[in-house]
């Protein structure tokens, strides 16, 4: 069976959905005794990265990024990051990991300025639910290259399904669900079949 819809970061994944299986830690444990898991058992690293709204010290956060930066580095897989008010911090730490084999700013809510220095390095945004209820993510969601777009439940809250969000992001950029999920999908090869 072909799958037409891709969830690129789920907690609930849906029959007939592709989800990348995931393994990392939270920037909100970052301060908690924890062991690394075995990257080399999932397709993508994360979620990780920095949350400077939660109170886990900034400091913790870091150096646990780093370590799945480098993790990710050695295994060949792409990240999915949290980034919560620390835009800057993160993209100076990921300018130093290159080699990276994706990059993945899931559930992003940002301005396009923001949004163009992520696109600038050929990192890929995932939106989902609580994107699409931000007027100024919904200006990124309609400007930005569709080549570095993906769509993501996350938690599936109110919203609904994954379907319902590549509709709602198939509207805004002005395209068919269709050719909308097609370029999803040669994303996602791209960064987890290339």
């Amino acid at each position: 069976m072909k799958i037409k819809y891709i969830d690129v970061h789920t907690h609930n994944p849906q029959e007939g959905v592709l989800s990348p299986t995931m393994a990392g830690i939270h920037p909100w444990q970052a301060d908690k005794g924890y062991k690394l898991p075995d990257f080399a058992q999932c397709d993508i690293v994360g979620e990780t990265g920095l949350d400077y709204a939660c109170d886990v010290d900034k400091e913790c956060q870091k150096r646990l990024f780093i370590r799945h930066l480098e993790e990710a580095t050695k295994v060949n897989k792409p990240v999915v990051l949290h980034i919560v008010k620390a835009v800057e911090d993160a993209l100076n730490i990921l300018g130093k990991y290159s080699t990276l084999k994706g990059v993945i700013f899931h559930g992003f809510i940002g301005s396009w300025q923001q949004a163009e220095r992520c696109i600038e390095r050929r990192y890929y945004l995932s939106v989902g639910p609580r994107s699409l209820r931000s007027p100024k993510t919904r200006e990124v969601i309609a400007k930005m290259p569709q080549s570095l777009l993906f769509c993501e439940t996350d938690a599936l809250d109110d919203k609904g399904n994954i379907e319902q969000i590549y509709s709602e992001v198939a509207e805004i950029r002005e395209v068919s669900i269709e050719e909308l999920a097609r370029s999803i999908e040669e994303n996602y090869n791209r960064v987890f079949k290339g």
